[in-house]
């Protein structure tokens, strides 16, 4: 009995890194697994809200993973080079599209799984310490990349920032394939995540357009 306890607390702990945990936004699963909502969420599936408040399920995985047919930069781990099935063709025609007129995009890192997540937390925590982990990387449960909705990009230089050619044509670019850029500019306050031209979020055309068209985030699009 003592050891399941000291588990279940284990447990406890780790789905409460931080932010809304499951018991305290009031979320159900159903019998899929599906995506953990926060409470008043309703959206489809592309719309779903990952953040520091809305997590999901250490055991949730998108469905139809699959490596879309793009180049990925050298030294990207298989599992990243996955993305839920939904956004297979759309990635791919971004990626083309881009390359037609000039600009060439690397994947780079796309689903990462719970468990990687909370590697990847863990290691930059060593790293750099826990203010910029938080600042920088999500906790796991709270990471997109866990949907496999979204993919960072990167270039041949290995620099994508603002002002280069890939991340300027990225920005203006993204959301006629219903991509966002998920963390702009300007925005942390809302978002409480840094500035990340890389990092796109799959939404949707319809929902993609309004977002860059109006200079908004998801959660503003959302109302959350």
């Amino acid at each position: 009995m003592i050891i399941c306890l000291f588990w279940y607390i284990i447990d406890y702990i780790d789905v409460k890194f931080g932010g809304t945990n499951i018991k305290e936004s009031k979320a159900d699963l159903n019998d899929k697994d599906k995506l953990v909502q926060g409470k008043n969420t309703d959206v489809s599936t592309e719309l779903v809200l990952v953040n520091k408040k809305y997590s999901l399920s250490k055991n949730y995985k998108p469905e139809a993973l699959t490596i879309p047919n793009i180049p990925f930069a050298d030294g990207t781990e298989n599992e990243e080079n996955h993305v839920a099935g939904i956004i297979i063709k759309p990635i791919e025609e971004l990626v083309n599209t881009a390359k037609q007129e000039g600009v060439i995009l690397l994947g780079n890192s796309a689903y990462r799984s719970y468990k990687s997540q909370k590697d990847t937390y863990s290691d930059r925590v060593k790293s750099d310490g826990r203010k910029l982990a938080n600042a920088y990387v999500a906790k796991p449960g709270f990471s997109e990349h866990q949907t496999g909705l979204c993919i960072d990009m990167t270039n041949e230089d290995r620099y994508f920032m603002k002002g280069t050619k890939e991340a300027d044509w990225l920005g203006e670019n993204a959301y006629r394939f219903g991509f966002i850029i998920r963390y702009p500019e300007g925005k942390k306050s809302i978002t409480d995540i840094e500035y990340e031209p890389w990092h796109i979020r799959y939404v949707g055309e319809k929902a993609a357009k309004y977002i860059y068209d109006n200079g908004i985030t998801l959660e503003e699009y959302l109302g959350k």
